[in-house]
């Protein structure tokens, strides 16, 4: 579904990507994870188009996206979720909805069905985004991500600082996205036991570059703590 090959980027004069390459299989979820600093978001943010590539490619299933713009990525299936579990707060839940709704022709629909994997927002429909919980936010910014209708979602840390119960939410909901099949995910996450059960493939970023990977699953997971303690 897609390829990032040999990638070089960053920002400026700061090379934060040292020919980095990550695959994402076809309705599975390929996890990114590493400290801070590692380059994680940098990485997303190549995938989406919001940073060019100073090397290296992208790929989106077979066809060469590196030099397209994100709404250009977006129209071909991509989804972005950005860390901070960002709204318009001055917007109610509704409205932010609306958005990203209006305009396309299966609007209702894709929102009806966002809704139906995040119930809690169908009650919050007229608050202000600016007054929900971080994990209301969260869960507001994946819907509304998700009636774009795309075949790759990337989640950046979709379970940060979030309170214990919603994570939970959102983690059965991720995982029961990509079950249900026609969605592929590249996931950045912290917690280290999500991302292995919801993971097909892992890649653990050190200083920009790649420095260990596999296959996901639980059994994978004290190959990644010990990959991550180094």
């Amino acid at each position: 579904m897609l390829e990032i090959s040999s990638v070089q980027a960053g920002y400026d004069r700061t090379t934060v990507l040292h020919g980095v390459t990550v695959s994402v299989p076809k309705d599975a979820v390929a996890t990114v994870l590493g400290h801070n600093g590692a380059g994680k978001s940098t990485l997303l943010r190549v995938a989406m188009g919001l940073l060019k590539p100073k090397k290296g490619a992208v790929l989106l299933g077979g066809e060469d996206i590196t030099r397209l713009a994100p709404h250009q990525r977006v129209a071909r299936g991509m989804a972005y979720v950005p860390q901070g579990q960002q709204s318009f707060p001055h917007l109610t839940t509704a409205e932010n909805l609306r958005l990203v709704a209006d305009g396309r022709p299966d609007g209702k629909e894709a929102t009806a069905e966002a809704l139906d994997l995040f119930p809690v927002l169908r009650e919050l429909s007229g608050r202000r985004a600016g007054l929900l919980s971080g994990g209301q936010r969260q869960q507001l910014a994946i819907a509304r991500a998700l009636i774009t209708r795309p075949r790759l979602l990337l989640l950046d840390e979709p379970t940060e600082g979030i309170q214990p119960s919603v994570v939970a939410e959102i983690e059965e909901t991720i995982l029961a996205l990509t079950r249900r099949g026609g969605l592929s995910v590249l996931l950045v996450e912290q917690h280290v036991g999500f991302a292995m059960r919801a993971a097909q493939q892992y890649y653990v970023l050190e200083a920009g570059r790649v420095t260990s990977s596999g296959e996901g699953g639980t059994g994978a997971e004290p190959t990644v703590r010990a990959a991550l303690s180094v």
